[in-house]
């Protein structure tokens, strides 16, 4: 039989959103560049200077933001923002897709420790059907700049999508927008909030498949794995699933 959403209320989702800051961002942007950069297929790029470049045409404090979680079936959409310290190094940070989950779990603590202020944003399920999935990662890092100790002037954005101004609210608070394409593989800071979110994702998904054991949502997190798409078809979908991917709808129609 399929899990009732109702049943969803029984998981409290509060140590996740207390825990990482999240909420809501009212702020007017202002939209930079797109840079265009190429890595090679498979191997970690060296870092780019971005930031010492950005503090060198004035701006006083500088974000780097990406998200995991676009491509799932189930769970929430996670975007981390962190402001690394000036002169920061750290020869194994990279895109976190090129390490390994014993990698992020040692860097992640180290990288919240060494930045001058870092923060998550969550977007759940039910708003990634309603508003769609790439806006839904665009709000989650807009929660997570707004959940920063200190506010950023400029951000810089993994992949080719900056904010719309609306997603940030009414309040009139600029930022410059700066979006690199593999800024995970190029840029340090977004290569930290690479590892920041999916650490933080990964953790959500692991308490998930306690609620619902039967998807298996420790191991593939929510990814269509062959084992997830059985499991779909046998229990049909539950409370985390986006129903308004295919894969889902089609599983839903069949019960």
């Amino acid at each position: 039989m399929p899990i009732g959403r109702a049943q969803l209320a029984a998981f409290d989702l509060s140590y996740f959103i207390c825990s990482w800051r999240t909420f809501w961002l009212t702020m007017k942007s202002m939209n930079g560049g797109q840079m265009s950069l190429e890595v090679e297929s498979g191997k970690a790029a060296r870092f780019r200077p971005f930031e010492a470049e950005f503090y060198g045409r004035g701006f006083a404090c500088i974000a780097g933001l990406d998200e995991v979680g676009r491509g799932p079936l189930a769970g929430p959409v996670v975007a981390a923002a962190v402001i690394l310290r000036r002169g920061f190094a750290n020869d194994e940070i990279k895109d976190s897709k090129l390490l390994s989950p014993k990698q992020r779990e040692r860097l992640a603590p180290l990288i919240r420790e060494s930045a001058e202020s870092w923060a998550i944003g969550v977007v759940e399920v039910a708003d990634i059907d309603r508003i769609n999935i790439l806006r839904a990662s665009l709000l989650a890092m807009v929660k997570a700049v707004d959940s920063l100790k200190t506010q950023p002037d400029c951000l810089l954005i993994d992949g080719n999508q900056s904010i719309p101004a609306e997603l940030f609210g009414k309040r009139a608070v600029s930022h410059y927008q700066k979006t690199i394409v593999k800024g995970d593989q190029l840029c340090l800071s977004i290569a930290a909030a690479s590892i920041i979110a999916k650490v933080a994702r990964d953790a959500m998904m692991v308490e998930f498949d306690k609620q619902f054991p039967e998807y298996g949502f420790a191991g593939h997190k929510g990814y269509g794995s062959a084992a997830h798409l059985e499991a779909l078809r046998r229990y049909g979908p539950s409370p985390i699933h986006r129903l308004s991917y295919k894969p889902v709808r089609d599983a839903a129609s069949e019960r």
